[in-house]
C-alpha cells in the first residue's frame, strides 16, 4: 500500500451497476449474493491481539469459502492447517511449495537473486509445458502473468492465496488455466522484512496473527524503488520483469485508511497515461470479469479507495495517477499493464485471501481468454512514440462522481488528543455521488527528444538504466553534434532523507549548444519499447526523473574559486577590454541589493570570466531534438 498522498488509482467509471454485489440504501446490509445473515450486526472481534482497539466488524461468510480445505487434509496450506489466521514462515513456505513442485513436472521454482541478508527471492513457474526458462517459457506462446506478494511483507494475502490456487491447479480441479496462460509466483517479494516478524506489526489490519515489516533489511520502501531502483530486491525485480516478460503484472498490498464495505479493491494508471490502450483493456475487458467473479463469490470488489479526508467522507475520493516509482506507474511508464491490488484491512485475514485467490484464478481465466487484445494493446503502447510527453499533472475535479459503499461514522473528542477522532460504526452506509479529485490534467510536458547522450563517467545513472532494460549504445569515435542541454537554477534540496536520497529540485532552462562528444559515450534512442521510460527517468522535470532523486547532485558542488585578491585586478582588465561588459555591470549596479554586496560584484565577474567552472549547474545529460 502507499501511504501518501491519498488516492485511488482507476478512471472511476463509477455506477450502481458497476459493482453488483452492493448494499441497496444507507442502512441496508449485504445482498443474497455472499451469506452475511441480514441480521448480522457488527461487532468486536477476538481473533487478533488489536481486535479491541479496532472498528466494528461484521462476520464474514462467502461463496469462497468452498475453496478451503480442512485443516487434516493432507495438502491444506498452512493457512488452512492453523485456522485461517497465520501466514507461514519463509521456511514453511517453501518447504509446503517443495512438496507441492515435486508432484507434478508442471511447477519449476527459480530464484531471481538474493536479498540483502542472504534469501534467495524464490519465484514459481506454473506452466503446461513445465517451463524452467524464460526461453522455454516463450515457446508456449501463451500471455504470462507475474504475481508478486509481499512487496511490502506484513501485507501477504497474496501469498497464502497463491500457494491455495497452486494447489488446486496441481492437486485439484483448476488444472485448466494453465491451458492458455502462464503463472510466474513470487510469494515473498521483500524476504528480509518478511522474517522481521511479530504480532506487533501492522496494528490496523485484522490478521494474520504475525506479521512482517513494511521495508527491507536496508529500511528501504520497494514500493517507491521501482524508478530509482536503489534496493537489491528491485534490481532482481527488474531483471526479471526484463528477462521472462510478463504480459500482465500484479502487485498484491493491503490498504489502510477508512472503513468501507469493499474488501478487494484493485486499480492501474489513467487513460491520460503512457498506455491508453493497455487501460482501456483493463477498464472494458479486464475489470468487468474480475468483479463479477468476485460478486458471485460474495465479495465487493471496487476501485481504489484513499479518502480526500479520513474524518470527512463528503469531501470525497482521490484519483490517483501513479508516477513510476509506484509498481503501476513504472507499469504504465513501460508498457506493462499492472494492477496494484489493495485489500481491505479492517477485513479479516480469512476473506481477504479468499478474495484475492478468486481474483487471481479470475485473471488467468480471463488473461488466457482475451491474451490477442491484451497483446495488441501492449504493442500499440510500445511503439506508439507520443511527439508530447507529460512529466507531471495537475488535480481536477472529474465530470463524474461515486456512489461510494462505506461504513458510518461519527466523529467524538479525544480525552487523549485533544482532537476529534473517527469513530466507525460498522454500519453499511451509501454516499451517493461523492465528488472525486484526481490529477488528471497535464502540468509539464516536453516534446520527445529523440535521443539522449550521456558522458560514460556517470557509471551509476548508465548501471540504472541498464537494469530497467532501457536499450543503450555507445558512441565508436568522437563525435561533433549540435544538442540541447539544461542549465540548473534555484536548486532546492530536501530537508529530511527520503528512501535514502537526497532529493532535488531546480529551476530549469534549456539552451543549444555545439559539443563534441567523446568515444565511449552513450546514446539512448527514444524509439524504443522502453523509450518513455527513458524520458521519465532522463528529463530532470519529471518527478521520478533519476536527477530528481539525487542521482546527479554532484553536479551542484563548486569545486574551483577565486581568491579576492586575484579577481580584483581580473575585473579591472575585464572592463577596460570590454565596453559592453562595463554597460552591462552598471546596468547591474542599479540594484541597490548588488550595489552594497561585495561577495556578489566580485562574483559577478568571477561568472563571465574563463575561469568560472563551464560544466557547474548544467546537466550532464545531452537531448537531440
Amino acid at each position: 500500500m502507499r501511504l501518501a498522498p491519498l488516492s485511488i488509482i482507476t478512471l472511476l467509471t463509477i455506477s450502481a451497476s458497476s459493482t453488483t454485489s452492493t448494499f441497496a440504501t444507507a442502512n441496508d446490509t449485504q445482498t443474497a449474493t455472499d451469506n452475511t445473515p441480514k441480521t448480522a450486526t457488527p461487532q468486536i472481534a477476538n481473533s487478533y491481539i488489536n481486535d479491541k482497539i479496532l472498528p466494528p466488524a461484521i462476520e464474514w461468510h462467502g461463496k469462497s469459502e468452498e475453496l478451503l480445505l480442512g485443516a487434516d487434509a493432507e495438502w491444506a496450506t498452512p493457512f488452512e492447517q492453523h485456522g485461517l489466521k497465520t501466514s507461514p514462515s519463509y521456511d514453511e513456505t517453501f518447504i509446503w511449495l517443495d512438496k507441492l513442485i515435486a508432484q507434478s513436472d508442471k511447477l519449476k521454482k527459480v530464484s531471481i537473486g538474493k536479498s540483502p541478508q542472504g534469501r534467495d527471492i524464490w519465484m514459481i513457474i506454473a506452466s503446461q509445458e513445465g517451463a524452467a526458462t524464460p526461453e522455454t517459457l516463450a515457446k508456449n506462446d501463451k500471455p504470462s502473468v507475474l504475481v508478486q506478494a509481499g512487496i511490502h511483507s506484513g501485507e501477504i494475502d497474496g501469498k497464502d492465496a497463491g500457494m491455495m490456487l497452486l494447489r488446486d491447479i496441481i492437486i485439484g480441479d483448476k488444472g485448466e488455466l494453465l491451458n492458455k496462460t502462464n503463472l510466474l509466483f513470487v510469494p515473498i517479494f521483500s524476504v528480509d522484512g518478511h522474517e522481521r516478524s511479530t504480532q506487533y506489526n501492522r496494528v490496523n489490519q485484522r490478521g494474520p496473527l504475525d506479521m512482517g515489516w513494511r521495508t527491507t533489511a536496508n529500511n528501504l520502501n520497494l514500493n517507491r524503488d521501482y524508478a530509482k531502483a536503489d534496493s537489491l530486491e528491485m534490481q532482481h525485480m527488474l531483471r526479471t520483469i526484463n528477462t521472462w516478460q510478463p504480459d500482465l503484472y500484479i502487485d498484491v498490498h493491503v490498504t489502510d485508511g477508512i472503513d468501507y464495505q469493499y474488501d478487494v479493491t484493485f486499480g492501474y494508471n489513467l487513460p491520460q497515461g503512457l498506455s491508453p490502450a493497455s487501460y482501456n483493456w483493463l477498464e472494458k475487458i479486464y475489470r468487468p470479469a474480475i468483479e463479477a467473479d468476485l460478486t458471485s463469490q460474495g465479495h465487493i470488489p471496487g476501485p481504489l479507495v484513499f479518502a480526500i479526508d479520513n474524518t470527512d467522507i463528503t469531501k470525497g475520493m482521490s484519483l490517483w495517477n501513479a508516477s513510476p516509482r509506484y509498481s503501476n506507474g513504472y507499469g504504465d511508464a513501460r508498457h506493462l499493464p499492472t494492477i496494484l491490488v489493495e485489500n481491505h484491512s479492517l477485513k479479516p485475514f480469512k476473506q481477504r485471501v479468499l478474495g484475492t485467490y478468486v481474483m487471481l484464478e479470475s485473471t488467468l481465466k480471463t488473461v488466457g481468454q482475451q491474451a490477442t487484445k491484451l497483446k495488441a494493446a501492449i504493442r500499440k503502447d510500445k511503439f506508439s512514440y507520443s511527439p508530447m510527453v507529460t512529466l507531471s499533472w495537475k488535480e481536477k475535479q472529474q465530470d463524474k462522481g461515486w456512489d461510494f459503499k462505506g461504513i458510518d461514522y461519527h466523529l467524538e473528542k479525544s480525552e487523549i488528543s485533544g482532537n476529534e477522532v473517527v469513530r466507525w460504526t460498522g454500519e453499511p452506509k451509501l454516499y451517493p455521488d461523492l465528488p472525486v479529485i484526481g490529477n488528471t490534467v497535464a502540468d509539464v510536458r516536453v516534446k520527445r527528444a529523440s535521443a539522449y547522450y550521456i558522458p560514460a563517467q556517470w557509471t551509476e545513472v548508465i548501471a540504472r538504466l541498464e537494469n530497467h532494460g532501457i536499450r543503450l549504445t555507445r558512441t565508436e569515435q568522437e563525435t561533433e553534434m549540435a544538442l540541447e542541454q539544461y542549465q540548473f537554477t534555484q536548486p532546492e534540496f530536501a530537508t529530511k532523507d527520503y528512501e535514502g536520497r537526497q532529493r532535488v529540485d531546480a529551476q530549469v532552462t534549456k539552451h543549444s549548444i555545439k559539443t563534441t562528444l567523446p568515444a565511449g559515450t552513450v546514446k539512448i534512442d527514444t524509439k524504443q519499447p522502453l523509450g518513455d521510460l527513458a524520458i521519465l527517468l532522463l528529463e530532470p522535470q519529471s518527478p521520478d526523473s533519476l536527477f530528481q532523486w539525487g542521482l546527479f547532485n554532484p553536479i551542484f558542488t563548486r569545486t574551483e574559486y577565486i581568491e579576492n585578491y586575484a579577481v580584483e585586478p581580473l575585473a579591472r582588465q575585464m572592463l577596460e577590454e570590454s565596453p559592453a561588459l562595463q554597460a552591462e555591470f552598471e546596468l547591474a549596479l542599479a540594484d541597490p541589493l548588488f550595489a552594497t554586496n561585495p561577495k556578489a560584484r566580485l562574483r559577478w565577474f568571477y561568472e563571465r570570466s574563463p575561469y568560472y567552472d563551464d560544466q557547474y549547474m548544467k546537466y550532464p545529460v545531452l537531448r537531440q531534438k
